[in-house]
């Protein structure tokens, strides 16, 4: 599990088909092979770890090819800017909300512009995803942690905070980019009882 809160961005340091070899800035010693880190939003399997020259560690993972074409992983190329998120561990700060991992699809961005000191976007989710995008909700968008403002259909907005584009790699977002799309946990579940309670009045 995660919180779509950033902890680091890395680099697409090397691909050879559907083994990625990241770039992260973590020590060494604070990752284990074995473990799940979310890339973009998508968790993945550590299956090598590096010391890179200098800081930070490089970082082996591996997708499956549903993995690859169900997220923007496919298109990545070297040199790519990945937002990382270590998993979740008991204890600690649930800062953003309940994040999984598992990316249920792409949205692809309509529009950016500025709104006061924040960026706003606007982006089209897939038809089978958006009765989960509730206004207020939360999504998580490329692996962060993102509300809700408004729903229009298909459609639906968000605001990004100077501090957020700082510290993630929404300021490289532009209008036609598709990014990783995870709905709210609790509205699958939701609609899931919903669904049960009709098929048994």
């Amino acid at each position: 599990m995660f919180t779509g809160l950033v902890s680091g961005i890395g680099t697409l340091h090397e691909r050879v088909g559907a083994r990625l070899v990241i770039a992260a800035p973590y020590k060494r010693g604070s990752l284990d092979e074995g473990a799940s880190i979310a890339c973009d939003g998508c968790c993945l399997t550590i299956v090598d770890v590096s010391k890179a020259k200098g800081n930070g560690a490089l970082v082996a993972v591996e997708a499956s090819n549903e993995t690859l074409a169900g997220t923007t992983l496919g298109d990545w190329q070297v040199g790519r800017r990945i937002n990382l998120e270590r998993a979740l561990a008991f204890g600690d700060e649930l800062g953003g909300h309940l994040v999984t991992g598992h990316v249920d699809g792409r949205a692809k961005i309509l529009a950016r512009e500025p709104d006061g000191d924040s960026v706003r976007f606007v982006l089209e989710s897939p038809k089978a995803l958006s009765p989960f995008i509730a206004a207020k909700g939360s999504v998580a968008l490329d692996g962060v942690s993102l509300t809700v403002n408004e729903v229009d259909g298909t459609r639906f907005g968000v605001n990004i905070i100077p501090y957020t584009l700082a510290h993630t790699t929404w300021e490289d977002r532009r209008q036609g980019d598709l990014v990783n799309l995870e709905v709210d946990l609790l509205a699958r579940y939701v609609a899931r009882l919903r669904e049960q309670e009709g098929l048994n009045p």
